[in-house]
């Protein structure tokens, strides 16, 4: 059983008892993108679901190496965060959160014998979501867009690499924090795009990823082979934004677990530190529809208008996507190693810009005359390890701010890389974040207490990475060729 938009409690009840489930996942999106949480006996299961279950609050306090970024056991010092951002006092000596499930999430994991899975999010005692839940930002982001009539729709482009499993070095005297990276070999040797021999080699690996993906009803449209060592790309049909969300957050929660039991490593770590590597990123595809018709509000519905191809309101949101793309890149792009993508020639971005089919543009207008029904933006400035959440909210603030304040949209590129300092995109997380604190459309958002804490998060990444001195590249793969 997966569940459907119908799906209650009472139904999952009946289910883990028909089907012998002996053990019921319950997870929640961390502020990495991650899942977090706790493994429960199903007969204990049902109750945890319906009364929330506790868990311990400095997981949505913790860095990529999952080290806590506050000092919740000094309450002078903590306190001092405190004084900044009144929130984060519920925190204070690592106190419980609750886990709420969502009935809706429901899966039976196909890799994991009588296992089952359900998505939760981090609230308080009462129950209410707490700002800090990243579900919850997005969620509040389209109830912003719902009120004023319009619905969001996504679709996917995902790179990612996937590597034969050759030793996860988990000998005792290669423990470290983090674990080290294992060690692996390459399913394909890439520079040849679209190849079908390259893909006939990774069938294997390609069909666990499909198959898993369908059992968890997660909607796969395309399998590719990309131009990297060892790359991939997935496409999904589009959703509704809170949808797509989740199916990434899923899929790639799932696929990295299915391929290591079959003896395969995938990551999502933009820029693996491996010779000739290629960059991956996540082009995120969103349009907005008319909440009560769903026609797509982007689509021209005659000649007149600028040259994008888009409507009125379209246009408007490209230019409040691109009036807030440098503050956005710190939820599309949220490591380190991810801004080592946006290089010339690429087909990545280096400046905030729109075009037309251009692939070296921030943001790639899909307009095919008039009343095209897919009419659309494309988002070229992601990595494949953002948060889904943060990265599509930051979507819906941005854009939004176009419309409502009736942005004009700056010219067309002809020349996506040519030299321009008016509209560089961040050339690292720090510029990033620092531009996300400037950004007030993005700060009243996310609200402050989110901003700040982000931030003080992201520094404590930083922070660390700097300290790695002459070793920063093995830092990178250290920290995030496993986790993501």
């Amino acid at each position: 059983m997966n569940a459907t938009p119908d799906t209650t409690f009472d139904d999952i009840e009946r289910h883990l008892k028909a089907d012998n489930i002996e053990l019921v996942r319950f997870a929640f999106c961390d502020q990495h993108g991650l899942f977090r949480g706790k493994t429960l006996v199903a007969k204990h299961a049902i109750d945890a679901m319906r009364n929330g279950l506790p868990m311990v609050g400095t997981l949505l306090l913790k860095d990529t190496s999952a080290r806590t970024a506050f000092p919740t056991f000094d309450p002078v010092a903590f306190g001092k965060f405190v004084d900044v951002n009144p929130a984060l006092s519920m925190f204070a000596n690592a106190s419980d959160v609750l886990m709420r499930a969502d009935p809706t999430t429901f899966r039976v994991l196909p890799w994991a014998p009588r296992t089952a899975w359900i998505q939760c999010q981090a609230c308080d005692h009462n129950g209410n979501v707490l700002p800090f839940d990243t579900r919850g930002q997005l969620q509040r982001a389209l109830a912003a867009l719902a009120s004023r009539g319009y619905r969001m729709r996504c679709g996917l482009e995902v790179e990612f690499h996937i590597y034969k499993l050759d030793d996860m070095n988990l000998a005792p005297e290669y423990s470290s924090w983090p674990a080290p990276p294992p060690r692996v070999t390459m399913i394909h040797p890439g520079n040849n795009v679209l190849c079908e021999q390259w893909a006939d080699m990774s069938d294997e690996p390609l069909r666990i990823v499909l198959q898993t993906a369908q059992a968890l009803d997660l909607p796969i449209r395309s399998l590719e082979v990309e131009l990297g060592p060892s790359q991939l790309e997935v496409v999904f049909d589009v959703q509704e934004a809170l949808e797509a969300a989740d199916a990434m957050a899923l899929f790639r929660n799932a696929i990295k677990q299915a391929l290591r039991r079959a003896g395969y490593h995938a990551t999502f770590m933009c820029r693996p530190q491996f010779p000739n590597i290629v960059s991956s990123g996540w082009h995120l595809h969103q349009s907005l529809c008319d909440a009560s018709t769903g026609a797509n509000i982007f689509a021209r519905s005659d000649e007149q208008g600028d040259d994008s191809g888009l409507s009125s309101i379209g246009s408007q949101w490209l230019a409040g996507l691109l009036a807030h793309a440098r503050a956005s890149c710190a939820f599309a792009v949220p490591t380190i190693n991810g801004y080592a993508r946006y290089q010339p020639n690429m087909m990545a971005p280096q400046r905030a810009i729109w075009g037309r089919g251009s692939r070296g543009a921030a943001f790639r207008v899909v307009a095919n005359g008039v009343a095209d029904r897919a009419a659309r933006i494309e988002n070229r400035l992601g990595e494949p390890t953002a948060n889904p959440y943060l990265y599509i909210a930051s979507q819906v603030h941005a854009g939004l701010d176009g419309v409502e304040q009736q942005l004009a949209l700056p010219a067309m590129e002809a020349n996506p890389y040519a030299a321009n300092d008016q509209d560089a995109l961040p050339t690292s997380l720090t510029q990033a974040i620092h531009a996300l604190a400037s950004d007030r459309v993005l700060r009243d958002g996310f609200g402050e207490a989110f901003v700040h804490y982000f931030a003080q998060i992201k520094s404590h990444e930083i922070a660390r990475y700097e300290s790695a001195g002459d070793a920063r590249q093995e830092w990178e793969q250290s920290e995030y060729f496993s986790l993501f």
